[in-house]
């Protein structure tokens, strides 16, 4: 089991939030995300097979950029 956490600065809301949840979660191999709206970050529990570039990927096709992830598996 493999932890990334992501820093997300367009998280501002609920909607964000909600957003985040409903496209990552679905993932296969993520057994748990959280999206921190004060902390503008993303937390998620997955198998070793989800690389941080598909997490990266989904959060950015719902509109929010991931910065400084650029090196990232």
């Amino acid at each position: 089991m493999a932890s990334t956490t992501l820093s997300v600065p367009e998280i501002h809301c609920g909607h964000c939030k909600s957003a985040i949840e409903g496209a990552v979660g679905p993932l296969d191999g993520v057994q748990a995300v959280e999206v921190d709206v004060d902390a503008r970050s993303v937390h998620v529990e997955h198998d070793d097979a989800v690389t941080v570039r598909a997490l990266v990927d989904v959060i950015e096709d719902q509109g929010y950029d991931v910065p400084d992830q650029a090196a990232a598996g």
